[in-house]
């Protein structure tokens, strides 16, 4: 969360201040203000803007780990929502001139537009191996109050990561759908529920001939099903899994109906958490856009993108049981063994912890994509006539 803040056109003293009482002085860029929230590392070398209008990171001060960030500039084609999310923003050096041609504002122009605080500090390198070794915490940028002591208090004040029930913030407050695009034939029709979903999402299933109709992560099980769609699809998005349990009935009732099931990120918590197994939060989460992630029957590597400081508690040596059947953990990170993906052998649904949709890349996940379509061709035979779309009210 953000206090008030006004541009300026000249770099001002800004200080960062963790809840440990670790401080890191720099100069600001974008707006000045004050910015509270946990502040995460992301080690990405590229998608700084994807990072910035993700829904995830909303309430959380991101540390960007590439000594130079904002060469690209920033421009209205890629953002992943309407607004830029973050809470605050930590590089080591901003471009002062983007060289882009894409490029429409520089990156200091657009936090400055928008009331993001952002302060440079020679030391991000020394920031993110302190929160490896301490982890993910809360802390505050402020270009207002220079006194370490006054700020300490005021973050241990601040709310925390845990518990904290942030989807709803998130979400799209109506329907709307995405259509395949001109000259793709529509084969499927997906119910999403938008807990954060990032724009891509969509439209990487549109590109495959899915009707998409985004609904907000208010929507019963009966606003999902409604409509007889060929699949559903939970979306990542911020806070802890453990708060959404509307959101993890609702697919309970999904499951229970037999629809295909494809969920990413939070959706892969909320499958968890409607399968029995239980959520943490990490020491310092996975951020960023080079993270080894295996899947554990063709045992293929893929490099992928991450934004989560939650995962499943499952148990990864083979199949088990579940309320609603067998299942099993698809893939795990090979840097520390997180679950990254779950299964379900005796329904169609399945997800994965990471970004395959992934806008500024990697694209090694893009396939999952193309299996959930595989999942509802599959499927698609085998629902009652009255429940295939065809046959449903318009």
């Amino acid at each position: 969360m953000t206090a008030e803040a006004t541009a300026t056109p000249e770099a001002a003293p800004a200080v960062l201040v963790l809840e440990d009482g670790r401080v890191f002085r720099g100069r600001s860029f974008g707006a000045r203000g004050e910015a509270y929230g946990e502040i995460v590392f992301n080690t990405g070398m590229t998608g700084y803007q994807e990072t910035l209008t993700d829904p995830s990171y909303h309430r959380q001060i991101v540390t960007m780990t590439a000594p130079h960030i904002g060469n690209t500039g920033v421009n209205d084609d890629d953002p992943e929502s309407g607004r830029i999310w973050v809470a605050g923003f930590v590089v080591r050096e901003p471009a002062r001139v983007p060289s882009n041609w894409r490029a429409q504002r520089t990156l200091d122009e657009e936090l400055a537009r928008q009331n993001v605080v952002g302060i440079a500090v020679p030391g991000t390198r020394a920031l993110t191996r302190h929160l490896r070794d301490r982890g993910a915490m809360r802390a505050v940028i402020s270009t207002e109050e220079s006194d370490p002591q006054v700020l300490l208090e005021r973050v241990k004040a601040a709310p925390e990561m845990a518990g904290a029930d942030l989807s709803g913030e998130v979400s799209t407050e109506e329907p709307y759908t995405v259509y395949p695009p001109e000259g793709v034939a529509t084969r499927f029709r997906v119910a999403a529920v938008d807990l954060g979903i990032k724009a891509m999402t969509p439209q990487r299933l549109a590109e495959r001939g899915c009707e998409v109709r985004v609904l907000p992560g208010t929507a019963t099980a009966r606003d999902v099903l409604e409509a007889g769609p060929d699949g559903v699809f939970f979306s990542n998005g911020p806070g802890d899994p453990a708060t959404a349990e509307a959101n993890v009935a609702v697919l309970r009732e999904v499951l229970q109906a037999g629809r295909p099931f494809f969920g990413i990120c939070f959706g892969n918590q909320l499958l968890g958490r409607a399968l029995g197994l239980g959520t943490y939060k990490l020491v310092f989460g996975h951020r960023g856009v080079n993270q080894p992630v295996q899947d554990v029957h063709t045992k293929r590597v893929h490099i992928t993108s991450h934004n989560h400081g939650f995962a499943v508690d499952a148990p990864t040596d083979g199949p088990f049981d579940t309320p609603l059947g067998r299942a099993e953990v698809s893939h795990v990170d090979l840097n520390d063994g997180v679950v990254e993906g779950l299964r379900l052998l005796d329904r169609p649904a399945f997800s994965v912890q990471y970004h395959p949709e992934a806008a500024a890349g990697p694209h090694d996940a893009a396939e999952l994509f193309d299996a959930f379509c595989d999942l509802m061709d599959r499927s698609r035979g085998s629902a009652p006539a009255s429940a295939r779309p065809e046959n449903a009210e318009k």
